[in-house]
């Protein structure tokens, strides 16, 4: 496997690693130790490393996973929130930049060209779970298990639920939020949390099988699509469908489109820009 400058170049201890190959960036969240709980200096190295592979048109689709371990991820650290409480106003200013960086991120996960793939073998809890329902595609092992229960420690997962009500059916959403129960990979599937359930230990295969599918697509049309997508989603029917109009009849006279249709015409693989 090839892999890339910026995972070369990480330090020893370093919270995300990436590895490049074959146009898919993998992002592994790398505090094992810690649940790969979304520190500080993990979400802001994932807010980086986000903003790197937006720009960079050799990535055609990003893969973000958890070191092995007990956790995906086990949402926000509650240890370096916990420490905030002694600030004069109790940490009030700590948890709103906090939580703004933390969206912020989340955001741009939606906003990437790039497509993204959520791969979980373990258990995805709060931030973490919000974390697998903002990537725009997700494959989870079959033991792997997915919960948003601050209500069991007196702290509804409000920005979770922004993500997960933006996937899930209302009930199914508010279900996992009123609760706060563990929910099996297979429910997550039947709800729409994930898009694929595989064996135990495959999850990364999963999702780098759907990366190379992704990857063998025009980027700049994946880009266009992504885009519109999020965007269509949160107008009325009229609107969306005027909005999707527009962005088709751009889309058609983009090259891509025009060298895709003359392919299938000719019955020959389509050469992309």
């Amino acid at each position: 496997m090839q892999v890339s400058q910026t995972a070369q170049r990480a330090p020893e201890g370093a919270v995300l690693l990436r590895s490049d190959a074959g146009g898919v960036a993998t992002l592994t969240l790398n505090r094992p130790q810690a649940r790969n709980a979304l520190s500080e200096a993990l979400i802001d190295a994932l807010a980086r490393e986000l903003d790197a592979i937006a720009d960079d048109r050799t990535v055609k689709a990003v893969i973000v996973t958890g070191a092995p371990g007990p956790c995906f991820s086990s949402g926000h650290d509650l240890k370096e929130i916990t420490a905030r409480r002694s600030d004069p106003d109790r940490g009030r200013a700590y948890f709103e930049d906090l939580l703004g960086r933390c969206s912020a991120m989340m955001q741009q996960i939606v906003r990437l060209p790039q497509p993204v793939i959520a791969a979980v073998e373990s258990l995805a809890t709060a931030a973490g779970c919000q974390l697998v329902a903002s990537c725009d595609l997700a494959v989870a092992g079959e033991e792997a298990r997915f919960c948003t229960p601050g209500v069991h420690i007196g702290l509804f997962c409000s920005t979770p639920m922004v993500a997960l009500s933006r996937n899930l059916a209302r009930k199914h959403a508010m279900e996992m939020l009123l609760t706060g129960e563990t929910i099996p990979a297979a429910d997550a599937l039947r709800m729409g949390l994930v898009n694929r359930v595989v064996p135990a230990g495959h999850a990364l295969d999963g999702a780098k099988r759907f990366a190379a599918t992704i990857a063998s697509k025009a980027a700049p049309v994946l880009a266009i699509g992504k885009r519109a997508f999020y965007e269509q989603l949160e107008m009325g029917l009229t609107d969306a469908y005027a909005h999707a109009s527009r962005v088709m009849t751009e889309n058609m006279l983009a090259r891509d489109a025009e060298e895709g249709i003359g392919a299938f015409l000719e019955k020959r693989q389509p050469r992309w820009e």
